[in-house]
């Protein structure tokens, strides 16, 4: 099947903050310990600085205005055969591991205003991420609140929280966001340290323990109830890949079917735990053909594609190329979902404003 025509949204790009946004927009006494990105001595790379703190290495220095400018972006997006973008940050991935609550919070609601400023506000192409600050639950609520207000795409909590996903004290903060349609999305190695492993083989053993993290949160999400109370909430796990998502299945409704009669299984819902993450549970890959091969377990709405643009991991400048061998033997239907449909339907595109993609 020729995919050329399919309407492509990304549901995985990012923004390259400035190096120093919260610098300079926080009051002087918290400048210390917001992130931000410093030029290390000898090779020209940066690390981010979280805390006062070193934190590891981040993004090398990429054309930056070209990245912070909405019609630079929209022209390489367009390029690359992709109608629109969900977008989320990049330093600001590292906000939850903030100790202070308050900085926190003010971090948070500075990216928010400057993310939808700079793209949200300028193009329908654009659904940008507001950041909920999770150190206290009435601030996420105000936050929340805030997000919906000011119209950005959806609001982005930790893929780890603190405390878990299945503690009653989150129960405001899901009403809040069903309330308000907005999508929940969850980025890779958020909320948790990522350096699980040291030594030989961590570099990339670490990066699946980062991913391990989503079904984990999503079985929590569907075994405690939040999904059976909160039908009309939609958690997307971002950067994830997708084939976990038909072992969760599996492995989920295994160990219910077996344990319910032994008082083991609490609380007892009336839908299997694939059956909400079906309904209500999402994650996006770049280039995961096992995720593809599972659609019959998984079906495809749970699948959404995304290109991580400008990340070097992403599949830009040849993601038409990518998508083609990936969802070629796939349904049109199916295909459709997957690239951009669910997306769509998901993070509320104006699907009349994106012009056809040439």
């Amino acid at each position: 099947m020729d995919l050329s025509s399919v309407t492509m949204i990304s549901a995985d790009s990012h923004v390259e903050e400035p190096h120093d946004l919260w610098w300079d927009n926080l009051p002087s006494s918290m400048r210390d310990e917001a992130p931000r990105m410093i030029q290390a001595k000898g090779d020209g790379g940066w690390e981010v600085v979280i805390n006062g703190q070193p934190r590891g290495w981040g993004e090398g220095e990429l054309e930056r205005i070209q990245n912070l400018d909405a019609d630079g972006r929209i022209k390489v997006m367009l390029s690359d055969g992709i109608a629109g973008e969900c977008i989320f940050p990049t330093i600001g991935l590292y906000i939850w591991g903030l100790k202070n609550p308050e900085v926190g919070a003010a971090c948070c609601r500075i990216y928010n205003t400057w993310v939808y400023d700079l793209l949200e506000a300028r193009s329908p192409r654009f659904r940008c991420a507001g950041l909920i600050p999770t150190w206290d639950i009435d601030a996420a609520v105000k936050e929340a609140e805030a997000i919906a207000e000011l119209g950005l795409g959806c609001a982005m909590l930790p893929i780890t929280g603190t405390p878990p996903y299945n503690d009653p004290r989150w129960e405001p903060l899901w009403t809040v966001l069903e309330n308000a349609g907005l999508p929940v999305v969850m980025h890779q190695g958020t909320g948790h340290d990522m350096v699980f492993y040291r030594g030989p083989g961590a570099s990339v053993s670490n990066l699946l323990a980062t991913q391990s993290m989503a079904p984990r949160s999503a079985g929590l999400l569907a075994t405690s109830g939040v999904f059976e109370r909160h039908p009309n909430l939609h958690v997307v796990m971002v950067e994830v890949n997708a084939g976990w998502i038909a072992w969760a299945m599996s492995t989920l409704d295994f160990y219910t079917d077996a344990f319910k009669g032994y008082g083991w299984v609490k609380p007892e819902l009336p839908l299997k735990p694939s059956e909400y993450l079906a309904r209500q549970l999402h994650a996006t890959f770049q280039d995961d053909p096992v995720g593809i091969a599972n659609i019959d377990i998984t079906g495809a709405t749970p699948l959404l594609w995304g290109s991580d643009y400008p990340h070097d991991e992403g599949t830009y400048p040849h993601s038409r190329d990518v998508v083609q061998r990936l969802c070629e033997g796939l349904k049109p239907g199916d295909a459709e979902k997957i690239l951009g449909a669910t997306a769509a339907q998901l993070f509320k595109f104006d699907m009349s404003q994106l012009a056809p993609v040439g």
